[in-house]
């Protein structure tokens, strides 16, 4: 008797077991459902899994192709994603675009505030840097950068001679290597990146510099985790995130020691800094601290100056050099297109002098390839989230064009032959947040390409095919790939 009624009370015991988990599981959905149900005034999407919402039905390894998918199936230009506990709208099309960035530019100028953004800074306040803030601070770091970077130099002549200086140093490198196949994305990185340092830190890096060579890799390694679904499943559940390993850890220790490589620069630039002589954008931001010493109004500090250095490095650097590396794998791609723009150049600038932005009136078709470039390389085809009220919104860039998966330089040309600029094409973002570095980006892949093509003509190593297969992260750029680059008859 005993005997049956321990196996009863067992039984009984097991049954309420599973009730109370059947309980607790149907509570933690009808909780979840309530709790994060799409909004009324929300768009149309996709179901949405409960807890983790529609994180796995985005491919963050061709995240913007999932978008696109997303947007033909069914649900056109706006639609609404679930990332975990947060609700997400998308955007596509170059006048839903315009709408949202210039239009209603007021009300989607914030940024949100990110867990893992939070984290990686480790700061007394998430709420700094170029990138990432908002309200009165970013208004002011903003002006601050846009005007100390045209007081030395971006948009004027003077650049124009440091960004050819630099082209002289890494077409040597190439030179070097007398046709041979090589990766170009070393040098081209370098290169890039030497003229922001140039305007930041005040010099440039030698190619072999341990230092910047440390800091590019980390910048590269960081990014595109920073767009893995690493990244996603972070923000959507830090408390769980912070507990578990993984790549979502390693990016934050990236970054803390990008930040101490900054903090490292900052304090030899004080060792001889003369605020009455400054030298770069370091100097200037000292000097802006001191001379608003007792401000209540001053968002400027050391702090703040680490965050805008890295932020100015990133944006100053990344999506040309990734530019340029599209260029010479679909000039490679496309040796009969490689070969008008060299005629023309020769046919406006010779091989007696270097190329200049004045130049690029004359240059209509060489204009077009870049641009072509640009658009179809599609760098940047995520933008930084915005903010509206409690949601946030992920821009992507789906525009109209006459061939649009063609590699197409008569996008930008007339009937005539002559440049147009096309209104859908903004690679640098539009109204309030757009990029303060695009007058430098501009100036920079003008005069890198087409010092390259004056010099060098790209083709693929013997035997081999060109790939345009990409690596998704922050940027879209090329996969690793190898080419050659032959001196021209001088």
């Amino acid at each position: 008797m005993d005997l049956v009624s321990s196996v009863f009370g067992s039984i009984a015991h097991w049954v309420d077991i599973q009730s109370l988990l059947l309980f607790t599981v149907l509570f933690l959905l009808i909780v979840d459902y309530v709790k994060t149900r799409r909004p009324s005034s929300f768009p149309p999407g996709p179901w949405a899994l409960p807890f983790m919402g529609n994180i796995f039905t985005v491919d963050f390894n061709r995240a913007h192709e999932t978008l696109t998918q997303v947007q033909h199936q069914t649900y056109g230009d706006v639609y609404s994603l679930r990332m975990g506990q947060t609700w997400v709208v998308v955007l596509n099309g170059f006048q839903m675009l315009k709408e949202a960035l210039v239009t209603q530019g007021d009300s989607l100028a914030d940024r949100p505030i990110l867990p893992l953004q939070v984290d990686i800074r480790s700061l007394r306040s998430c709420d700094q840097g170029l990138v990432f803030s908002n309200g009165h601070l970013w208004k002011q770091q903003r002006r601050f950068a846009l005007s100390t970077l045209k007081y030395f130099g971006v948009g004027r002549k003077s650049l124009e001679h440091a960004i050819l200086d630099e082209f002289a140093y890494s077409g040597k490198n190439i030179a070097d290597l007398k046709g041979k196949p090589f990766n170009p994305h070393l040098i081209i990185n370098n290169a890039v990146s030497n003229i922001i340092c140039s305007l930041v830190f005040g010099h440039r890096f030698e190619y072999e510099d341990e230092w910047f060579i440390e800091l590019i890799k980390r910048f590269d390694s960081a990014l595109q985790i920073e767009a893995s679904i690493w990244a996603q499943l972070y923000n959507a559940f830090p408390l769980l995130m912070r507990r578990l390993p993984g790549p979502h850890h390693t990016v934050q220790q990236f970054w803390r020691e990008v930040n101490e490589m900054i903090r490292s620069e900052i304090k030899e630039h004080k060792k001889d800094w003369n605020p009455a002589e400054p030298r770069d954008y370091i100097d200037c931001y000292l000097t802006e601290i001191q001379t608003r010493k007792g401000d209540a109004e001053s968002t400027f500090d050391e702090e703040n100056l680490v965050m805008c250095t890295l932020h100015l490095f990133v944006a100053g650097s990344e999506t040309t050099s990734t530019t340029l590396l599209w260029a010479f794998l679909y000039m490679a791609k496309y040796p009969e297109i490689q070969e008008k723009v060299q005629a023309e150049i020769d046919r406006v600038i010779g091989h007696s002098r270097q190329p200049s932005m004045m130049d690029r009136a004359n240059l209509p078709y060489t204009d077009a390839v870049i641009h072509e470039i640009q658009r179809i390389g599609n760098v940047v085809p995520l933008s930084q989230p915005h903010t509206y009220h409690t949601s946030y919104t992920i821009l992507y860039l789906n525009q109209e064009w006459e061939t649009p998966y063609t590699f197409n330089p008569e996008h930008f040309l007339n009937e005539e032959g002559k440049f147009v600029k096309r209104a859908a094409f903004i690679p640098f973002s539009a109204g309030k947040r757009v990029c303060l570095g695009e007058n430098l980006a501009r100036m920079e892949i003008f005069l890198f390409f087409t010092s390259f093509m004056q010099r060098f003509t790209f083709s693929m190593p013997a035997g081999t095919k060109p790939v345009l297969d990409y690596c998704f992260g922050i940027t879209l750029a090329p996969a690793p790939y190898e080419i050659c680059a032959t001196l021209r008859q001088e």
